[in-house]
């Protein structure tokens, strides 16, 4: 039987390269996004998309907790769906923006991993990768609710692995610096010269990068877990110093 893997915002960037990576090493990948017609590309034999925005969080509840009993054993979930909206001035910003960064990137991990665990401690086993960023390790100027939620996702990180010792459930927090996906376009609503600018003189991470090391953390022995790894290309240093040539 195959292995299962559960990816959220799997539709585009990180997300995506994880299920094809997971794929690719045999597992069974549960696929969960907004875009329904991106989803549809994902149909295959071992490959379950979900339409679901993790933000709701009845939607999640209902959804995980009905998926057929051949998808359940979940082994692996990579909390994955996040994202930033905005590089504003604390007193400028969009509070709507920061809502939907609240409840995107805090609020909807913890409804999905809620969902999910009870077929973990049932078993006694699995394993978590929670998304954060550099921007959970240091604060930079116009970050401030990003990097908040960013800091939140590895404060959680450590709460879960402390919480759930006693169920044999590892948790790993990965945290990437600059990835060129659609992440900055995004960010920037649609502006793709300030989007394009934030990896000018560097060569940065590729969302198959990040799949990679993601995949790694879970190919190492039952005893052994990666609590907490930051990622970041060769000229980054972390959330702030960049070398650009």
């Amino acid at each position: 039987m195959n292995k299962i893997v559960l990816v959220t915002g799997g539709t585009s960037g990180i997300g995506a390269a994880c299920v094809q990576k997971f794929a690719s090493e045999g597992y069974d990948v549960i696929v969960t996004g907004r875009r329904a017609d991106r989803l549809e590309a994902l149909k295959g034999d071992h490959i379950l998309p979900l339409v679901l925005d993790v933000r709701d969080k009845q939607a999640v509840a209902d959804t995980l907790g009905s998926l057929p009993p051949e998808w359940r054993n979940i082994d692996v979930l990579v909390n994955n769906a996040g994202l930033a909206l905005g590089r504003d001035f604390f007193d400028e910003a969009s509070m709507d923006d920061w809502e939907t960064m609240i409840d995107t990137n805090v609020k909807g991990l913890l409804y999905v991993t809620r969902a999910v665990l009870p077929f973990m401690t049932a078993r006694g086993k699995g394993h978590i990768i929670n998304l954060g960023s550099t921007a959970g390790k240091e604060v930079y100027e116009k970050g401030n609710v990003y990097c908040a939620t960013k800091f939140s996702v590895g404060a959680l990180s450590q709460a879960m692995r402390i919480d759930l010792l006693r169920h044999g459930i590892k948790v790993t927090a990965i945290h990437p610096g600059a990835v060129e996906t659609e992440f900055s376009m995004v960010r920037f609503k649609g502006d793709k010269a300030t989007a394009d600018s934030v990896y000018t003189g560097i060569e940065p991470l590729v969302a198959e990068d990040v799949a990679d090391v993601i995949y790694y953390t879970t190919t190492l022995p039952a005893h052994v877990c990666i609590n907490d790894l930051v990622l970041t290309c060769t000229q980054q240093a972390n959330s702030m110093y960049m070398y650009r040539k």
